[in-house]
């Protein structure tokens, strides 16, 4: 790999950016499960009513959602950005010293970026801002990245700030699939950072080289009995058990939402299901002593480097579309530079140098183009630049009031942990 700005070299060198990039990368989700330190148990449990799963925009129906504080914006005279991020979530050069893009933003607008990797979870973050938001405080940060349920709390609470679009004239890039979500109407304080499928994980060593492609396979085909895993994210799983039931989970009811968690109690009481795991399957996977497995879209990309056997199905009946959402909390100091910034990785060739390394989906128009010029396999993998076609099979959970949210999380997580 060179080491500047413009990205990996190409011709001889790309064979050792590959083995780099397998070799460097964390996934998100990892990152989100076990730097915390989270069991599935513990994990669970510190979901409390404002669980892992989204919340309305407005909390309850015909609320309106509270304004964020505004603080007085520095950034005319304090260039300077403060940036919290998931860890391993962003290009570096080989020697780990350096971000690439960062270092072309600051070179290009004068605007130096604290960048901090204190986001490991969700909810121990959302625990952490709280008291200062709930205060009126700044909290030192001026801009960080949210999962799309944590993003709806937020918007609903009024901790996050309204985008001035002016200062961000390349959002006009945003992926059409993703610029009218049902937390965010029109995209007002919110825009991804990376976006990544749930689906289905399987290895053929370990499934005699059948293919696994669909839910109904997976929690009932003999064969896999005992070596199969679910998510213990809410979300993903019982998304994809409502899309096999033919429901849409941006639309759906109890009685749905019963009947495919009916269809995972039956699958664990039958003995399916060998347990439910954060992304630790990536291990089990490998190995084959997980035959089948719902499964993040990243993760299968960086096993797949070092394993062939290990392959990916998206559902022919869908399956499930998350993002990581860049968002500018209440009483940040410089709203405006952090705008900028949010611009800088809206260009297709920034974000396409991101992409190459973090393996998820860039969620902006031209980034596939620019990661063709940096690996054109990378490039062409329907898991990290998907056709619209794949898209348009892809789905979004709906949001849940917080009485939906508590009562749906408590129903989900008694199968998971009974």
């Amino acid at each position: 790999m060179t080491d500047n700005s413009t990205g990996p070299s190409m011709g001889n060198d790309n064979l050792a950016f590959r083995a780099a990039l397998a070799r460097g990368l964390v996934s998100r989700r990892s990152a989100m499960m076990g730097a915390a330190g989270l069991g599935a148990a513990a994990f669970l449990a510190a979901c409390g009513s404002e669980g892992r799963n989204p919340s309305t925009p407005n909390g309850t129906a015909g609320g309106a959602a509270p304004s964020a504080k505004a603080a007085q914006d520095m950034s005319d005279t304090e260039k300077v950005v403060n940036w919290s991020n998931w860890t391993e979530y962003i290009d570096v050069t080989d020697d780990g010293k350096s971000r690439p893009s960062i270092d072309a933003f600051t070179k290009a607008t004068g605007i130096k970026v604290n960048y901090t990797e204190d986001y490991l979870d969700n909810d121990e973050f959302y625990a952490k801002v709280r008291p200062l938001l709930e205060g009126g405080q700044d909290t030192g940060r001026d801009v960080w990245c949210s999962t799309d349920w944590m993003v709806a709390r937020l918007i609903r609470q009024g901790y996050v700030q309204k985008l001035d679009m002016a200062n961000i004239p390349n959002a006009k890039n945003l992926n059409d699939s993703l610029k009218d979500v049902e937390f965010d109407k029109g995209r007002a304080h919110s825009l991804p950072w990376q976006s990544g499928f749930a689906g289905i994980g399987y290895n053929l060593d370990a499934t005699g080289g059948k293919k696994v492609e669909s839910i109904e396979q997976l929690l009932t085909d003999p064969a896999l009995k005992g070596k199969v895993t679910l998510l213990t994210e809410m979300v993903d799983t019982m998304g994809l058990v409502l899309l096999e039931q033919g429901k849409d989970p941006a639309n759906f009811t109890d009685a749905d939402f019963d009947a495919a968690l009916a269809m995972i109690q039956q699958a664990k009481d039958s003995g399916q299901i060998l347990r439910f795991t954060g992304n630790e399957y990536t291990d089990g996977l490998a190995k084959g002593d997980i035959a089948a497995c719902m499964a993040w879209t990243g993760d299968v990309v960086q096993l797949q480097f070092d394993n062939e056997a290990v392959q990916y199905a998206l559902p022919e009946k869908g399956f499930m579309l998350w993002s990581d959402n860049f968002v500018i909390p209440a009483m940040a100091r410089h709203k405006k530079n952090a705008e900028l910034l949010i611009n800088h990785y809206y260009d297709p060739a920034v974000m396409a140098q991101v992409a190459a390394w973090v393996n998820y989906i860039p969620p902006v128009k031209g980034a596939k183009e620019e990661l063709v010029k940096i690996d054109a396999e990378l490039g062409e993998n329907p898991l990290i630049a998907p056709t619209p076609e794949v898209l348009s099979k892809s789905h979004v959970f709906r949001g849940l009031s917080p009485a939906e949210q508590t009562k749906y999380s408590r129903a989900f997580n008694a199968v998971v942990t009974g």
